[in-house]
């Protein structure tokens, strides 16, 4: 027969209470391993298939391009300003490195307001053809600006058979 004494239960109690403040110790802890200025929580996060390229004057935003026949396809970015005082102007768009014989046709307005955007989905008309343009995959384009720094991305090519693709203007297989 076990001997259920005041020492037995003593030892048994001061287990539970060891345990519990161990838990209660570890639990700011454990808890705290993704704190600080590099937190995931405080990077910028876009759920869209385009890239962005925010390391210059002027912000290149979701940068894609929407194509409904493999060879051609339209050029889709937001493009954001952010002198506050100076308009800015984009001068071109072209292929790079193992992209560099993608041809870019540019048209539709091109100046960006003083801290302003053009949105090249519904105000622009850059058309983009070649044998790279095919959805699913990444071609090489620098986007240059009268005064802020030029921006190379890797821009993924979509099928314009999504809806939420439907609005652009596409252009047409034997303008290629």
């Amino acid at each position: 027969m076990e001997r259920t004494g005041p020492s037995t239960l003593t030892a048994v109690n001061l287990r539970r209470v060891l345990a519990a403040a161990a838990v209660v110790l570890a639990a700011p802890v454990m808890s705290s391993c993704g704190v600080g200025f590099g937190a995931q929580t405080d990077q910028i996060y876009n759920p869209s298939a385009g890239t962005d390229d925010r390391s210059g004057a002027v912000n290149v935003l979701n940068a894609l391009i929407v194509s409904a026949h493999d060879g051609s396809g339209t050029v889709v970015a937001t493009l954001v300003n952010n002198d506050q005082t100076r308009a800015d102007r984009l001068t071109g768009v072209t292929g790079t490195g193992p992209n560099s014989d993608v041809q870019v046709k540019a048209g539709g307005p091109t100046t960006i307001p003083a801290n302003g955007l053009v949105n090249l989905a519904n105000q622009g008309s850059i058309t983009v053809t070649g044998k790279d343009v095919v959805p699913g995959r990444f071609l090489r384009l620098t986007y240059s600006f009268q005064h802020g720094a030029s921006a190379t991305l890797s821009t993924l090519v979509v099928s314009a058979a999504d809806p939420q693709y439907s609005s652009v203007p596409l252009p047409s297989p034997s303008g290629r």
